[in-house]
């Protein structure tokens, strides 16, 4: 491996020219393909198999004049204190606002709220439903405006009036900064790592490259393969990250190798043999704990898995082709302005060689090395620290709630939410999440008949309306109304029991019998995920830990690799559960409505955090399994690791953090919650699991943490990630680095 990436860097660094423009066409050819694709297809959510999926593919073909892709606009109106809806000069508002949304633009029918039986039992609130032809991501400006302008005059007239559903425009002011705020925080950290603009703007700029070719790409196959504008969100958090991570760790050794006295080409190679090695590798946990997500059948979150770990892929291809001819453009710029002077001017004389000689011996160890020796010298104090501090962090995961979002958990401010709470105020609790019951059966209606006499009597049901048959009479559709609302326990016992009854019915009638809606779609959503997620954590977990087998040639590193992560992982989720859920700090974070956490939250970040932890154990790791296979003992081994690359890793985990956190600021909720989530794990774990833990079970096992059985050793080929193949004695230290460089340059 390690031999095929030093050939490889020293080919990107004699032929960047080609290199560089062969990317650049790339970029250029597939932002083409993507600015001539078709539109890319709008975000559809799918559970196969499950109970919920089999009733809404029913109402699909059953009733397909139904609009079930339209959106809707739901407008709540209530009368003044001490007034009714359904009389005088509120009657006429309600009447008018019907006429303006029936001419409004996409409109395709409006129900009027007084024909529709819409109207609380105290007569002080109604409700009209607007369809539109299209679905809530494609009504246009101008329906909006009229929606808006429509509820203002009634507002007007004195009527409280607010809006929800699909078709309701969601206010965001975003608009793109969430990146550049990652990018700016970025080059800042890059530029306080390495001390100079080249060497900082050059993982900015391959990362950038590596983002706008993965992002294009998805756009381009969007249409074919139905990767909607929501999958490429988790493309560019991951890709941005790990694009400036892969490049930051390459340019920092090929300027550990040149100031060692290496050939510039030279040290190019061996930059990506090592270093390009770790990437590699790191890249491939990633990629398959991202790919992973398929094995929980979800097809929306199976989209965003694959083209996020697409978007890795790219990243590790440009940090190992890419990078290394940039290199070739700025070869001795990339180092810090004090360390030019070395390549630069006449000769060093012999007293001057001399004096650097006794300078570069008397140079103290750097920060990374003395926390090291810290380490080792107290490992249990440090040990029982860290796993303590994350303990205590992770206990608030005990409380974990999941849910999925709607308008119920939007923030009290908005009109959605308003809307929410005046539906359930006027018309119960349940109103917000009605069950919806298909019956297939030759004579439809009687068949439904029954069941709407079987689930009313139910205990928790509050209404359920008559049956409608669709025109072939073999279908008929029932809506459920709980008496309790739709994140209710009680609720979820209902549907359970719905469901129980809807079998014993369907033995005695032959009818087909499906009951879906919120809280059913919440429950299957649920167990598709808890049975996915064992199976899902066994094939991550295994796939990465034969790779770290490969990469260490050990057995307790991979291991303490994986328990360490599971720390990091659950401290992460108990910092969620206090944010997001119980409302610790939730106005500096900018959670308007704390409550539970959404229910694919957990497995999703499971498979984000483990691939980046791996990250900093392969980068860390195997700087030291570098030093221990050249001789030194595990402790030298260990100072070693943190002198090259403590620093560096580090940087790197700030830049990660940055570009997480400024997904903070997102208003989609989702999007807020994994910026958040991914942030905290990656400082968990690289800080506290991978900069200390690690280090002081090293130092508790020594040696033996090295330790691989004979037999296996013989099965697994070695892979030379450390380079033990690339290193030869760098020329003498007493030879100035600007000499040796001048004499190897073609004159």
């Amino acid at each position: 491996m390690a031999t095929l990436l030093y050939k490889l860097g020293r080919l990107a660094f004699r032929r960047r020219g080609l290199m560089t423009l062969l990317w650049v066409l790339i970029l250029g050819g597939v932002g083409f393909a993507a600015s001539s694709a078709p539109t890319p297809p709008v975000d559809t959510f799918s559970m196969p198999g499950t109970e919920s999926q089999r009733a809404f593919d029913v109402l699909e073909k059953k009733f397909p004049d139904a609009q079930a892709e339209g959106a809707t606009a739901r407008v709540v109106l209530r009368a003044p204190e001490g007034k009714k809806i359904t009389q005088g000069a509120q009657r006429e508002t309600v009447d008018g606002l019907v006429k303006d949304l029936s001419d409004a633009p996409q409109v395709v029918g409006v129900s009027n709220p007084f024909q529709a039986h819409a109207v609380s039992k105290d007569r002080t609130t109604a409700y009209a439903v607007a369809t539109y032809k299209v679905p809530g991501t494609k009504v246009s400006d101008k329906a909006h405006e009229a929606l808006t302008e429509a509820t203002e005059r009634a507002r007007d007239s004195g009527l409280t009036v607010e809006t929800g559903g699909d078709a309701v425009e969601i206010e965001s002011t975003m608009g793109g900064a969430a990146e550049g705020v990652g990018i700016l925080v970025s080059a800042l950290v890059l530029f306080l790592t390495f001390g100079s603009l080249i060497a900082a703007g050059m993982p900015l700029l391959t990362a950038v490259i590596g983002v706008g070719i993965g992002i294009s790409g998805i756009t381009a196959l969007g249409s074919t393969l139905g990767l909607s504008s929501t999958t490429t969100t988790l493309a560019m958090m991951i890709g941005l990250a790990v694009g400036i991570d892969y490049a930051l760790f390459i340019v920092s050794r090929y300027r550990a190798e040149v100031m060692e006295g290496r050939e510039r080409q030279d040290a190019a190679g061996r930059a990506v043999g090592t270093a390009g090695s770790a990437v590699v590798f790191a890249g491939l946990t990633v990629i398959v704990a991202l790919a992973g997500l398929s094995v929980v059948n979800i097809p929306l979150l199976t989209k965003m898995g694959l083209t996020a770990a697409g978007t890795v892929a790219i990243a590790v291809l440009i940090a190992v082709t890419l990078v290394p001819a940039l290199l070739g453009f700025a070869p001795v710029r990339v180092l810090r302005r004090r360390d030019r002077k070395q390549f630069s001017g006449k000769p060093l004389s012999a007293r001057q060689q001399r004096k650097a000689a006794k300078l570069a011996a008397k140079q103290k160890p750097n920060a990374g090395a003395r926390w090291a020796g810290y380490v080792l010298r107290h490992p249990v104090a440090v040990l029982l620290v860290g796993i303590v501090g994350l303990g205590t962090v992770a206990v608030p995961a005990a409380s974990l709630q999941l849910g999925l979002p709607g308008e119920g958990t939007m923030a009290p401010d908005t009109t959605q939410r308003k809307a929410y709470d005046m539906l359930s105020d006027s018309f119960g609790p349940g109103f917000n999440g009605p069950l919806m019951v298909t019956v297939e059966h030759a004579d439809a209606k009687a068949a439904a008949g029954k069941v709407r006499t079987q689930f009313a009597g139910e205990k928790g049901v509050e209404s359920v309306s008559p049956a409608t048959a669709n025109k072939g009479g073999d279908t008929a559709i029932l809506n459920v109304i709980p008496s309790t609302g739709p994140t209710s326990d009680k609720t979820e016992e209902l549907v359970r029991a719905l469901r129980g009854d809807a079998d014993r019915l369907q033995a005695e009638t032959d009818a087909e019998i499906l009951v879906t809606g919120q809280t059913a779609l919440f429950i299957d959503y649920s167990k598709t995920l808890d049975d996915a997620l064992l199976p899902y954590l066994g094939l991550v977990v295994g796939l990465a830990f034969l790779l770290l087998m490969l990469v260490f040639r050990s057995v307790l590193v991979p291991l303490k690799a994986a328990l360490g992560f599971l720390l990091s992982v659950t401290a992460a989720l108990g910092a969620v559960v206090a944010v997001f859920q119980w409302g610790w700090l939730a106005d500096l974070f900018g959670v308007d409505q704390p409550g539970p956490i959404m229910s694919n939250m957990p497995i999703f970040m499971i498979g984000v955090v483990f691939g980046l932890a791996m990250d900093y154990e392969v980068f860390l790791v195997t700087r030291m399994r570098e030093a221990y296979v050249q001789g030194a003992a595990t402790d030298e081994a260990v100072v070693t690791g943190f002198r090259h690359g403590g620093r560096v890793v580090a940087a790197a985990a700030l830049i990660m953090t940055s570009v997480f956190s400024g997904f903070i600021m997102e208003q989609d909720d989702m999007i807020k919650l994994i910026g958040f989530s991914l942030a905290v794990a990656v400082l968990f774990d690289a800080f506290v699991v991978r900069m200390a833990i690690v280090p002081a079970l090293f130092a508790l096992l020594g040696k033996s943490a090295w330790w691989l059985p004979k037999w296996l050793g013989v099965l697994l080929p070695n892979m030379d990630v450390e380079g033990e193949k690339l290193h030869a004695p760098a020329p003498e230290a007493t030879v100035p680095p600007r000499q040796r460089e001048r004499a190897s340059q073609p004159r």
